[in-house]
């Protein structure tokens, strides 16, 4: 049997698929740094101090991710819902 390489399999990526590859990891640091400051340190910074201008009050760090999940669970019922109704046979009419 011959072996097959991963390389086979799939295409490499392209020049412009690595650019938004590393556009979306750099997105998602930056916002999980940004929400682990906002959650974690600022309550021990003094509520007078500078830094709180940056951030929205700590009511949105709960609101802000219920909704995001929310949407998500939506948007993947909605696929599943829709490959599904594609996918269904009609019966068969004896």
């Amino acid at each position: 049997m011959r072996k097959i390489h991963v390389g086979e399999l799939f295409e490499m990526a392209t020049g412009a698929d690595q650019v938004v590859g590393m556009g979306l990891v750099g997105f998602s640091l930056l916002l999980f740094t940004y929400y682990t400051i906002w959650v974690i340190i600022l309550p021990f910074v003094d509520g007078d101090h500078m830094i709180h201008k940056y951030f929205l009050p700590r009511e949105y760090s709960v609101i802000l991710p219920g909704v995001a999940a929310l949407i998500l669970v939506l948007c993947v019922g909605t696929f599943i819902a829709v490959v599904t109704w594609r996918n269904r046979k009609p019966k068969k009419v004896d």
